[in-house]
């Protein structure tokens, strides 16, 4: 009998260091109830970038990379990403505005070599598919070789059209064509 008890007696002690031991390492919980903010975790901006992928038939296919980058490249990559330019209504010549804004985005490119830029040629939707497509194509053309004329190489540029398909505004007014009438850019390594 005395092997049970002694048997007994270390499992209750084993349960009891281990409930110990669990609680003590719990983290401890704020009531926010009393006034007191919860801690609040840094939040780690990521930037996404693409990364060209093996094509066929020509295509350009790019599959998304999150990368992590020194917090001033990441502000400056988030920069040229979101930065688009527009056409007016059935045409495919820079605007002085746009060509400010690719005068930007050749700097970047100057100074960031390991980077490549993916540049899609976007329409509203007026206008047959094929007709957008081809606008669209010419469109994100007209970036390339601006961005060519100002020194990059165009090995570093890749274009492709998605005509209507993508809209940033999908209504039915001046306003929503007016958006959707644009060339994007996503950078690639």
């Amino acid at each position: 009998m005395g092997k049970k008890v002694m048997t007994g007696l270390i499992a209750m002690a084993f349960v009891c260091w281990s409930l110990f031991f669990v609680t003590s390492c719990a983290k401890k919980q704020i009531d926010i109830s009393e006034g007191v903010k919860p801690p609040v975790e840094e939040v780690k901006e990521e930037v996404v970038v693409v990364k060209e992928a093996p094509a066929e038939k020509g295509e350009v296919v790019v599959e998304i990379v999150e990368k992590d980058l020194p917090p001033d490249l990441a502000k400056a990559v988030m920069a040229f990403q979101n930065k688009n330019i527009y056409f007016d209504f059935d045409k495919s010549n820079l605007k002085p505005e746009a060509q400010k804004c690719l005068k930007k985005k050749a700097a970047f490119l100057r100074y960031n070599p390991s980077f490549s830029v993916l540049i899609a040629g976007n329409c509203d939707n007026r206008g047959t598919e094929e007709y957008n497509l081809a606008l669209g194509e010419r469109r994100a053309a007209s970036a390339k070789d601006y961005l060519m004329a100002l020194g990059i190489s165009g090995d570093r540029i890749k274009t492709i059209s998605y005509g209507e398909l993508r809209p940033a505004d999908p209504a039915n007014n001046e306003a929503a064509w007016a958006l959707n009438r644009r060339d994007t850019f996503k950078l690639y390594q």
